[in-house]
């Protein structure tokens, strides 16, 4: 499903209350939030063919594949926060199906353990597991909760004035204490085995770092976010998109696409406005981006203004995160008749993340360290409607973007022979591994497009194909600069740099950015409405 209207069949660019740069649910968010609340007029602009960032959708051959959501957590009851800021943001247009008790399953060598929903199954399914660790588990799961509720003050601070911000460091002491450890040695400090750490950590894939570099906030985050299992959304993840762009429209917005912003104008130390890359220069008392922290400072703001408020030197203390490969399947046969599961696969070689990683990024040719399969046309009840016999499955691992460089510039379908050969062996290797996996696909193969760094790059702009934005280390979050409210007058950041990764955290990032923008509590006014 394609969201969006192109920008050459808008002719109306005069009287908005706000731009938007990129449509990421960071973006769609913060723009629906300014409408509902408070009226705005909001402009949505995207580089892309259609609007959603990663929530959106394409089809090949006759099948249909999302490109980044697979599954996300606290929305399966309407009591849930997150349930409750999509059903405002989307007017309630997006529906959920579960993903069942099991949302994900890890295969680790030999070992394989099932991540069930409802904190106290996770425990006793920990306990079963490691009956000689009883005490490290409920160590470990009290310390996640207390991370996690810990966060939700860090986060509170960043919507407040800068002022006002500066003498909160007190009251984060407890934050810290989790935010400066990284997750290993969280779990090193709680004595889990290397075995259990393996398994404890087996979902770093979905922030982007592994347990010896990622913040244990993240981590915790994270867990937290799938405790009481995972939904998606029903008709695909371009529903998403296309619920919250009705909400836009509805109040006077646009969100256009085909619709790249080359620069945000500023005067003085106030932004006016931004410039399209054919040109077209259009104004608005209100600048909000969602490309990115590195993109906006590394790119969209002025090099000069960039370097003046320390911007530069956060990319290079923090840095960017992985990027990955996306093998896109397509297998004749209804889910239901190949038995595909609804929960993900995450495959290990063995529990020593961290050294396995590092191998493979130094040698494409060493076993991957991880991979990622999800069944897309298992989890969503409308599928089988729109695709009938057909179903489709994902398998993501990282990627080095070295491996890449060298065809960076050029364009998609025009790298040559090389580039075409390099993606035939991982797209073979890859398809193997699926078969070890789930062996009933096998011979029943029809698609299998193999998505790289480069086509991040293309399609998102993200620098040497970074998905999860800024890296999640302890350092990313003692960056004060890494906030909806920036030094530069009526210009705001929004999305997962000001906030965590993933779909969760991007709309935490707007809920953060229409706080500021309006000077009050969003997510108390959204969540009593």
């Amino acid at each position: 499903m394609r969201v969006g209207t192109p920008y050459k069949q808008h002719n109306q660019f005069e009287g908005y209350d706000a731009i938007v740069i990129g449509s990421g649910i960071g973006g769609l968010a913060v723009a629906a939030l300014l409408t509902r609340l408070a009226g705005y007029r909001v402009l949505v602009l995207e580089r892309h063919y259609t609007a959603g960032g990663f929530t959106h959708t394409f089809t090949r051959s006759g099948y249909e594949w999302d490109v980044g959501v697979h599954y996300i957590g606290g929305v399966l009851r309407r009591d849930q926060v997150l349930r409750r800021l999509f059903d405002v943001i989307s007017d309630g247009r997006v529906k959920w199906a579960s993903l069942g008790e099991v949302y994900d399953r890890v295969v680790m060598g030999d070992t394989v353990f099932d991540y069930v929903a409802g904190r106290e199954n996770l425990r006793e399914a920990l306990h079963r597991a490691f009956p000689q660790e009883k005490e490290v588990v409920d160590a470990y799961l009290d310390a996640t909760a207390k991370a996690a509720s810990a966060a939700g003050r860090y986060f509170a601070v960043k919507a407040l004035p800068r002022a006002i911000e500066r003498l909160s460091s007190p009251f984060l002491r407890g934050f810290y204490t989790y935010a400066d450890r990284t997750t290993r040695a969280m779990l090193h400090a709680l004595e889990a085995s290397p075995k259990l750490t393996g398994i404890l950590t087996a979902q770093y894939g979905d922030y982007g770092l592994p347990p010896g570099k990622s913040s244990f906030v993240m981590h915790a985050l994270l867990v937290e976010h799938y405790m009481e299992g995972a939904g998606y959304p029903v008709g695909g993840s371009s529903a998403i998109a296309a619920g919250i762009t009705r909400v836009i429209e509805e109040g006077g917005g646009a969100v256009l696409v085909r619709a790249e912003v080359e620069r945000i104008l500023v005067q003085g130390n106030k932004a006016v406005g931004v410039r399209l890359a054919n040109g077209h220069e259009i104004f608005t008392p209100c600048i909000i981006s969602d490309a990115g922290f590195a993109t906006t400072f590394g790119r969209l703001v002025p090099r000069e203004i960039a370097q003046r408020v320390g911007a530069l030197d956060v990319l290079e203390r923090v840095g960017i995160s992985m990027a990955h490969l996306c093998l896109h399947v397509g297998v004749k046969g209804s889910s239901r008749e190949l038995g595909l599961p609804k929960f993900n696969y995450w495959v290990y070689p063995n529990e020593y993340h961290d050294a396995n990683l590092e191998r493979f990024l130094a040698d494409v040719n060493r076993p991957f360290p991880l991979l990622f399969i999800s069944f897309g046309s298992a989890r969503d009840p409308e599928f089988e409607t729109r695709y009938p016999g057909h179903s489709t499955i994902e398998v993501i691992t990282v990627a080095n973007w070295q491996w890449f460089h060298p065809w960076e510039g050029t364009r998609w379908k025009q790298r040559g022979e090389t580039y075409e050969a390099f993606k035939a062996r991982l797209t073979e290797r890859m398809l193997e591994a699926l078969y070890a996996v789930v062996p009933q696909v096998k011979g029943r193969v029809e698609v299998a497009e193999l998505s790289t760094p480069l086509s991040t790059v293309e399609f998102t702009g993200h620098p040497r194909g970074a998905i999860y934005g800024l890296a999640h280390t302890p350092a990313r979050f003692r960056e004060p600069l890494l906030r909806p409210q920036t030094p530069i007058r009526n210009f705001y950041l929004t999305g997962a740099d000001v906030s965590t990764a993933g779909v969760a955290g991007a709309l935490m990032g707007g809920v953060l950015a229409a706080s500021v923008i309006l000077k009050r509590n969003v997510l108390k006014q959204a969540l009593k409405d």
